[in-house]
Order: structure tokens, then C-alpha cells, then sequence
């Protein structure tokens, strides 16, 4: 075989990776969980209904996120989302911030209004339209 010469084999420079920075591997930012705190918190503070779920609002990945969401468009209210199956920091540190088990989580206002049953039930007694309306929430 004959010898590849100072480029190397195929042509490719033996002095490694010296490709424009755009085409180099990148290191996976990834949040800290007093990042992710954090982020929670102006989430909240900054969106008068905010909802942590899996999936997003278009796509829903469970049925308990659909249900919150079908709620809250029935109802004709502006929500921000964030979908927790981004990122495992995400899903673990919404749990820790709000003190609640599962997923989703909705927040009005800065406060903590619970989960898919919480959410229906406040819907059934007309509580949730009150709060909502008394809320900073938008209607669309």
C-alpha cells in the first residue's frame, strides 16, 4: 500500500480535529439544579399561568397534561408551558420546588395551584374561572 504522505489517511490532516469551531463537538449544557430553581422561579414570577407538563401545549405526552390543557384553552386563557421530558433536571427540580409529586404542575400567579385533579375539581366548582380572573392571566 502506498504511503498516505503528511496528510494522513484520506486525505484528512494528522493533526486532528482542526475544523472550524462550528463544526466541533459541543459539550450538552446542562442546568444545575440551583439553575433549574432558579428558572422556576422567574417562570413563575413572570407568567401569570404557568404550567410545568410533559409534552407541550400542541402535544401533550399524558393524559393528566392534556386534561390541564384542554382545560385552561377551554376556558380561554393565555398559559406559557414548559415540558419537563427536556430535560430530567427540569422534571425532578419542579417537584422540589412546589413540593409536589407529580407532573403537571400548575402555577397562578406566582402560587402553586396543584395538579390534574386540583385542576379539574377547581373547573367543576367554577373556583378556577374566579382565580383566573382575578389573576394577572389573559384571556385570548
Amino acid at each position: 500500500r502506498a504511503s498516505a504522505g503528511a496528510r494522513g489517511w484520506r486525505g484528512f490532516s494528522e493533526s486532528g480535529f482542526d475544523s472550524h469551531d462550528d463544526f466541533k463537538p459541543q459539550a450538552k449544557k446542562t442546568l444545575e439544579m440551583k439553575d433549574v430553581h432558579e428558572l422556576i422561579d422567574k417562570d413563575v414570577k413572570e407568567n401569570p399561568v404557568m404550567v410545568y407538563m410533559k409534552g407541550t401545549p400542541n402535544m401533550p405526552q399524558c393524559g393528566f397534561s392534556n386534561q390541564v390543557v384542554q382545560i385552561l384553552k377551554h376556558m380561554g386563557y393565555d398559559f406559557r408551558a414548559r415540558n419537563v421530558l427536556q430535560d430530567d433536571r427540569l422534571r425532578q427540580g419542579v417537584k422540589e420546588y412546589s413540593d409536589w409529586p407529580t407532573v403537571p404542575q400548575v402555577y397562578v400567579d406566582g402560587d402553586f395551584v396543584g395538579g390534574c385533579d386540583i385542576m379539574i375539581d377547581l373547573y367543576k366548582t367554577g373556583e378556577l374561572e374566579s382565580m383566573l380572573k382575578e389573576s394577572g392571566a389573559k384571556k385570548l
